[in-house]
């Protein structure tokens, strides 16, 4: 390699734009998806990328597995194969806290391999509060080191998150920048990185089994923050304490023909969570609904709270529930918990804009943020990132809610429309899919699709469901930015910083601590950039160096590909962010937790394919 590679306008302009891209997703000053737009759009206004190849990324084979592997996730949710899973491991784990978290682990971290870590997290969340809630065993106990597991598992295959994913695509687009006379790169088999993904799992599950319970929190302030669908948790957690009552409003009231919004603004106002005018009835009345003469109120809260609140505002208190008792039935409804992952279109607005009620039949009650209970103007305070938001609905509203993606619901509940009858067609499917996947002669993409329209005809799945299913704003993400990746290399910026590398690095360094570097410089950009990223940027320059120092290029680029999802600690990981304010772990604790565990990831992937390449 030609390490004297002159500096062109095209390099600074590329290396430019990814310098823009990693201060703006660190910064998070403009939403991710938009910045992606951003860069794509500017690498077809200055020429970096031709007009024909600019929207490439979104046909591409990465992108097309991301979008079958979310659907395939989804159709095995539907049919009820997790709450079979949850059973499954409660019946194996005969009573021992080790052994149900070694199982529930182990599982989520197989289960990853071909679906993705985040919606692989979406789904066991529930599993794990069911778990939880039967054994009075601590969240963090049993949802960190799943979620440890299900970010090793997704590298037991070629599916099994965006990095690995993206790959094959990087590859392949690498060798029309080949030098003269190199070997040409081939995409890697669907279980190519299998004894990787073997070894790291093996060290998850030891690491927590061994030192989890000392690592882990132990302090009683996380024990408040368990998801189980019991009156004691939401009182204890929330101070949601009391009963439903119902209150009839009379001709003196102050309540008439104000709105429910201004109602429960009142002093000392309770819960309202129904309402009744005339023959209608419903849960979450919307804010700007209207309270009339005779119009019945469900309120939730202490008995005398409620009997001083309906002396002042002329209420009739009733002494048994009469108009309500079949909306409250805990069959159909009552209270949950959900958590809001760093994709949410709720982030940076407050319910009031939102209109949970008028548009999903959803009451917040409380917030949870960073082991601060919110629930005063609860309406009015803006939601963040991971957030637990305490929700009072209908359990199909709240299904039918959570199926936008804004919020993952980690309390168990008897969710919408079940297909168990679809199960074994729903496995058998998802079986030839992955044999399909195995074969050399379909690619994975054909082969995952496969899978999505075997559901989609037999009915395990609807075509709306397969729609809802998809995280668009990952794939739009991943799509804008493959591009990127590929003007790092056209343009020659990839080799011009490798060049730049081996020309600073002492002579005689050995390849394994090249390597080493490769790794810990990937987990780094990680942090900032996200694990999509890291890939884009990272893989054609660990191409150009490998070829520099004399390595295999695909092995360097593997070590980018597995690096950039080894990050236990922070929000810049979906998987993580959708696990602390559930499991009500600090920052501290994520660092303690997952610090010593990220360098043990690194070790195994460099001696790992130093042995295999």
């Amino acid at each position: 390699m030609d390490t004297t590679l002159a500096l062109t306008n095209d390099m600074l302009l590329v290396l430019g734009l990814v310098v823009f891209t990693m201060v703006m997703f660190l910064f998070e000053r403009i939403r991710g998806d938009v910045v992606s737009l951003v860069v794509l759009v500017t690498l077809g206004l200055t020429g970096l990328v031709a007009p024909e190849d600019l929207f490439g990324g979104f046909s591409s084979g990465a992108v097309m597995n991301v979008i079958a592997t979310m659907i395939l996730g989804a159709g095995l949710d539907r049919t009820g194969a997790l709450n079979r899973l949850a059973g499954w491991l409660l019946r194996h784990a005969k009573g021992l806290e080790s052994r149900l978290v070694l199982l529930a682990s182990a599982v989520a971290g197989l289960n990853s391999s071909v679906v993705q870590n985040t919606a692989t997290t979406a789904l066991y969340m529930p599993v794990a509060s069911r778990l939880t809630s039967r054994t009075g065993l601590r969240l963090s106990s049993l949802l960190v080191p799943m979620s440890a597991a299900i970010i090793m598992g997704g590298s037991l295959t070629m599916v099994g998150n965006s990095p690995l994913i993206l790959l094959n695509d990087l590859l392949v687009s690498a060798n029309a920048n080949m030098p003269s006379g190199a070997a040409t790169l081939e995409p890697l088999k669907m279980f190519a990185p299998l004894p990787i993904g073997l070894v790291l799992l093996a060290a998850s599950l030891a690491y927590f089994h061994f030192f989890g319970p000392r690592l882990l929190p132990k302090d009683e302030r996380h024990d408040a923050v368990t998801p189980a669908r019991t009156e004691s948790y939401f009182a204890s957690a929330y101070g949601l304490e009391g009963d439903i009552h119902e209150l009839t409003v009379t001709a003196d009231s102050p309540l008439v023909g104000m709105s429910v919004g201004d109602a429960e603004s009142q002093v000392g106002a309770p819960l309202l969570l129904a309402l009744q005018t005339g023959t209608e009835s419903r849960l979450a009345p919307p804010s700007d609904t209207r309270i009339w003469v005779g119009s019945v109120l469900g309120v939730m809260g202490e008995r005398e709270v409620i009997a001083d609140f309906a002396q002042k505002n002329f209420l009739i208190l009733s002494p048994r529930m009469r108009v309500f008792g079949d909306l409250f039935n805990p069959s159909r409804a009552g209270i949950s918990e959900a958590v809001v992952p760093p994709t949410s279109k709720f982030i940076g607005k407050p319910q009031a804009q939102l209109r949970l009620r008028k548009q999903f039949g959803l009451s917040l009650l409380a917030i949870n943020r960073d082991k601060q209970v919110l629930r005063e103007d609860v309406r009015n305070i803006p939601i963040r990132a991971g957030d637990m938001l305490v929700l009072h609905s209908i359990w199909t509203d709240l299904a039918e809610a959570a199926r936008s993606n804004d919020f993952v619901v980690v309390t168990d509940y008897p969710k919408g429309e079940q297909r168990p009858q679809k199960f074994k067609i729903a496995m058998a499917i998802f079986a030839i899919s992955m044999l399909l996947a195995l074969s050399s002669r379909i690619p994975t993409p054909i082969a995952l699709m496969t899978g999505v329209a075997g559901m989609l005809v037999t009915g395990v799945l609807k075509m709306d469901e397969a729609y809802a299913a998809i995280s668009w704003k990952t794939v739009f993400l991943m799509a804008c930015l493959i591009p990127l990746g590929w003007a790092m290399d056209s343009s020659g910026a990839a080799a011009w910083v490798a060049g730049h590398t081996i020309d600073r690095m002492p002579q005689g360094m050995p390849l394994w601590l090249i390597e080493l570097a490769l790794a810990l410089l990937t987990t780094l950009f990680s942090l900032v950039i996200s694990h999509v990223g890291a890939t884009i940027v990272l893989v054609p320059l660990s191409i150009n160096l490998a070829l520099a120092v004399g390595g295999n290029p695909t092995a360097f680029a593997l070590i980018v590909a597995l690096s950039a999802s080894n990050n236990f600690m922070t929000a810049s990981n979906p998987s993580v962010s959708m696990i602390t304010g559930p499991t009500g772990c600090s920052a501290a604790d994520m660092w303690r937790t997952g610090g010593p565990l990220s360098l043990i990831y690194t070790t195994i992937i460099v001696v790992m394919i130093n042995l295999m390449y």
